[in-house]
């Protein structure tokens, strides 16, 4: 077998798991905490810094709601069983970067990774994120490239498959639809919320010795759970976020 092959088949296997890359990530993130400190010894900088590291896993997030709510039907999708392509999207977002779900991804792991500000932690962070999501995206992109032939093949020699190349862009063809956007990211959402809850917990608990909850990433985090929890009860018991054709 080519390695090219081998690397697709890997990849092909990877995307059925690809939810599961934070567990993969949770020994690192454990291996770093004994090295917690404030940053600069000071509780009030410590916590610019977790709001700035917030603020990029947002970023991460915003990239997959200008994705997700411009998505048609068939693609962008949480398909875990095998790859699924309705169409070839190449305007909007895709004319810019032809991965952007795994680049919104890597700014909400990147953002997690930064928190404990230990310089080898967002390399290894950023390493295993390589790794792991390049393979997935040589399956996609194989997938592609057989259903779509030369149309794939023009677009992607036009668009960067991760960097975005923002003087490329072009207007959606689909118009944006919040409902869409409710119905398919508030998982993420609560995740990015939930996950800075805890770690704020844990590193003030750390560093100063005892038990310590910070009241406003707890009130961040109960916010985003009754979110979260109406927009699932939305989804499950009625068909109010539900659009035709999305």
């Amino acid at each position: 077998m080519s390695l090219r092959n081998e690397l697709e088949r890997n990849g092909s296997w990877l995307f059925r798991h690809r939810s599961y890359l934070p567990v993969v990530a949770i020994p690192v993130f454990l291996a770093c905490l004994p090295f917690f400190t404030y940053l600069g010894e000071s509780h009030g900088l410590n916590e610019a810094w977790q709001f700035f590291c917030l603020g990029i896993s947002f970023a991460g997030l915003a990239i997959r709601v200008l994705t997700v709510g411009r998505a048609p039907l068939g693609t962008s999708g949480r398909n875990t069983r095998e790859q699924v392509a309705n169409s070839l999207s190449t305007t909007g977002i895709y004319s810019v970067v032809r991965h952007p779900l795994y680049l919104g991804n890597y700014l909400i792991f990147l953002g997690m990774a930064l928190w404990p500000h230990v310089w080898w932690l967002a390399v290894a962070a950023s390493c295993l994120f390589a790794l792991y999501y390049e393979r997935i995206m040589l399956a996609e992109e194989a997938f592609l490239r057989e259903k779509f032939g030369d149309a794939f093949e023009t677009w992607a020699e036009a668009t960067p498959a991760f960097i975005p190349r923002l003087r490329g862009w072009k207007p959606s063809s689909v118009s944006f639809c919040w409902r869409t956007v409710l119905q398919r990211e508030y998982n993420a959402f609560l995740l990015i919320l939930g996950v800075f809850f805890v770690f704020d917990l844990i590193g003030d608990s750390l560093a100063e010795r005892q038990w310590h909850m910070s009241y406003v990433w707890f009130s961040l985090f109960l916010t985003g759970f009754v979110i979260f929890a109406t927009l699932r009860t939305i989804k499950k018991r009625t068909r109010l976020l539900h659009v035709e054709g999305r």
